[in-house]
């Protein structure tokens, strides 16, 4: 459950991640463009970076970076995503680059109808193809710019092409072979078209674990905004504003999320804690009194925040 995912402490909210596919990839030279009809929708702005051999992933991570607002070159990439010995990359680098950039990664669904909603949203997808077979495989990443749904071609940056144009049945093909991998970077506080709450949750917990709380906190904001009845949603935003010393920002954000879950005890709990930051000790006591009373699978951590709510009122908590 998500309000797992949020437990009680910093710790608890970093130890959420991603499952990545680990996938080695290198890089291959795609075929010939072909026709595009005039119903395209096309991301004309998204830079380009001509590849060269096996440069593939920090060209198409350069370019939705650059996109979003980061100016950076593959060649700055490079030594962080390049293994020569293996002449690939690994694509939970590229998305541990992503963060360490400041941008929130959203993995999308494995359909072409998410990749063009992205598209038409205007997010650029960089995704993984096999341009070959399962058992050989030639890997490549490249990134979605269009799609012209009357010739039904999709518009890449791949190769040393700026308007790669596949058919999508030799793009969802290729794709498929790399087990439909793809994901939108963004700029924090911007929504992928095609997310769902916890999904998102996902994506902007990593954001944080990895670039800190106040790079996190606007992809928080826009969650609770757009999903405004989502209880975890409102908990990490708290914990995030709690870490950046907002302390009336993380009540109120904890209030709203036991306004939309009553009996989420690890609101209550987080709370408490908030609570006795301000020195008010007889709310954060009936506020973790109510958690431990909820119980659930984290009530030894709530009667720890009990007991330390207890000893920091009394002013005799141990030292550490």
């Amino acid at each position: 459950m998500l309000d797992q995912v949020f437990a009680l402490t910093r710790r608890h909210l970093r130890a959420g991640a991603l499952l990545l596919v680990a996938a080695l990839t290198g890089c291959a030279a795609p075929g010939p463009p072909r026709p595009v009809g005039p119903h395209t929708v096309e991301l004309s702005k998204v830079p380009f970076f001509p590849q060269d051999s096996y440069q593939c992933g920090p060209a198409s991570l350069a370019e939705v970076l650059s996109f979003t607002g980061v100016p950076v070159h593959p060649e700055a990439l490079e030594p962080y995503l390049y293994l020569p010995a293996r002449k690939g990359t690994l694509q939970a680098e590229m998305i541990a680059q992503a963060r360490r950039h400041g941008r929130l990664v959203y993995p999308i669904e494995g359909s072409i109808a998410a990749v063009t909603a992205e598209v038409a949203a205007g997010h650029p997808v960089l995704v993984l193809q096999n341009l070959a077979f399962s058992w050989w495989p030639i890997w490549h990443y490249s990134v979605v710019v269009g799609f012209d749904p009357d010739a039904r071609t999709v518009i890449l940056r791949s190769g040393e092409q700026a308007r790669h144009q596949e058919p999508y049945e030799l793009f969802r093909r290729t794709w498929t072979r790399a087990k439909r991998w793809g994901i939108v970077v963004l700029p924090p506080g911007q929504l992928p078209a095609t997310a769902t709450a916890h999904n998102y949750l996902q994506a902007a917990a990593a954001l944080e674990q990895v670039a800190g709380a106040r790079t996190a906190l606007p992809a928080y904001r826009a969650g609770v905004t757009h999903w405004p009845d989502s209880a975890p949603l409102w908990i990490a935003l708290a914990n995030g504003l709690q870490a950046q010393g907002d302390l009336d920002g993380a009540e109120h954000a904890l209030r709203a999320a036991l306004d939309h879950d009553p009996s989420n005890a690890i609101a209550y709990n987080n709370l408490a804690m908030v609570l006795a930051d301000r020195g008010r000790w007889s709310e954060a006591l009936a506020a973790v009194h109510h958690a431990i009373a909820l119980g659930g699978p984290f009530l030894e951590q709530f009667r720890n925040t009990l007991t330390t709510i207890r000893c920091r009122q009394r002013g005799d908590c141990p030292s550490r």
